[in-house]
């Protein structure tokens, strides 16, 4: 039998994330099917000492695997002429489908099945709508209230019983957006996104070369008179969530003996990976025991973790974990956390989000965290799943 192996990350890519609008997606032409495609001809051309034909296997996550997202790493495989002999797995986990990709990927290569695969995620929430062709089995109504179900209610849910304010929401998504704005400005972004051409608003054709969601401008008073549309009297607005947004990442993953001997470099290899459930009414605390049962397994703390992508899905959910793990400031400004910004102003495309933060997850402890071990991301996702990956400097 095969001995374990290690798992290296030797490339990381994804596309800009656009907003999920049938008139202003600066994406809206594209399929979630082409922005897939973009990304496996971009792997081959970055690196062209690997062909098609050398993937032993694609693992591709998908919230929604319906409609244009059915079966989608295999069929987006097929319609870019690539091989047939390259066998596929989509895989449905809601949000952290895309860190489910990533992590059966990882273990396959570990325990020897494979030496080189490709792992990653896309969602295009326009084009197939959040729960499209969901039906929820009945019986699953005795056990919780439909109404707390939808991701709006968990966000105000939570807000509730932790007592987060709007004032410390508000602040939390200003300074997501900031950091985007920073980091996009800076270049830090260039090595992960591939520019895929898009049309603005106006029609007017070009090519998009960061995430459309970010602003750069934010008005704090008009922010805090927003609305909540998720609960009457709530404190969760459109401002402190994640909004509707289509993109794709890629990860290229080798085994360290493959990637040596092909001459790759690489700075990481995935160290260890968690999941955990929760009450799905309250979906959004999900990662602090997904970050427990990791440091529990490996024996490690968050004082080890040099950085942390947690997905922002909202800013209610994301102020909780950060507080209850302590793993930074109890408000921004963070030191670790998504010092590049997060999804609040990234975008959150649901099963692409968690290959996404692992993508720059691996980009930011490269650029501006070179001597820290560890590095983390996590998230939440609907109906109470949460995943966690530990990824190490080799």
């Amino acid at each position: 039998m095969p001995e374990m192996k290690e798992c290296v990350f030797v490339d990381a890519i994804r596309t800009p994330n656009a907003r999920a609008h049938a008139e202003k997606g600066w994406l809206r032409e594209k399929r979630p099917d082409d922005l897939l495609r973009i990304l496996y001809k971009a792997m081959f051309e970055r690196n062209p000492k690997i062909k098609p034909e050398d993937i032993e296997c694609l693992f591709i996550g998908t919230a929604n695997p319906s409609g244009m997202q059915n079966d989608i790493g295999r069929l987006a495989w097929l319609a870019e002429g690539l091989p047939f002999s390259v066998p596929s797995q989509t895989i449905q986990n809601q949000c952290p489908s895309g860190m489910c990709a990533v992590m059966d990927a990882a273990r396959s290569i570990m325990t020897g099945e494979h030496d080189i695969l490709l792992a990653g995620g896309v969602e295009d929430m326009n084009k197939v709508p959040m729960g499209a062709n969901m039906d929820m089995p009945r019986d699953m109504l005795k056990y919780v209230k439909l109404e707390e179900i939808p991701m709006g209610a968990t966000a105000e849910k939570v807000a509730e019983i932790y007592k987060v304010s709007v004032e410390d929401m508000t602040d939390f998504a200003i300074f997501s957006n900031a950091q985007a704005v920073k980091a996009r400005d800076a270049g830090k972004f260039k090595n992960e996104i591939i520019p895929v051409p898009g049309k603005k608003e106006d029609g007017s054709e070009f090519l998009m070369e960061h995430d459309q969601w970010i602003r750069d401008k934010t008005n704090r008073e008009q922010m805090l008179a927003m609305k909540s549309p998720f609960k009457e009297g709530g404190v969760v607005t459109a401002a402190t969530s994640s909004p509707l947004t289509a993109g794709a990442a890629l990860l290229l993953m080798m085994s360290r003996e493959k990637a040596d001997k092909l001459g790759y470099s690489y700075s990481y290899k995935y160290k260890f990976g968690s999941q955990a459930g929760c009450d799905p009414s309250v979906m959004g605390i999900g990662p602090i025991e997904a970050a427990k049962r990791l440091f529990k397994k490996t024996g490690l703390t968050p004082n080890d973790i040099g950085a942390y992508e947690l997905n922002e899905a909202f800013a209610s959910q994301s102020l909780v974990v950060i507080r209850e793990l302590k793993i930074d400031n109890p408000k921004p400004p963070f030191k670790k956390v998504n010092t590049w910004g997060g999804a609040i102003a990234l975008g959150h495309p649901l099963g692409e989000s968690g290959a996404r933060i692992i993508v720059t997850l691996l980009n930011r402890m490269k650029k501006d965290y070179p001597n820290e071990k560890y590095g983390m991301a996590f998230l939440c996702g609907g109906f109470g799943n949460a995943n966690a990956v530990l990824i190490e400097k080799v």
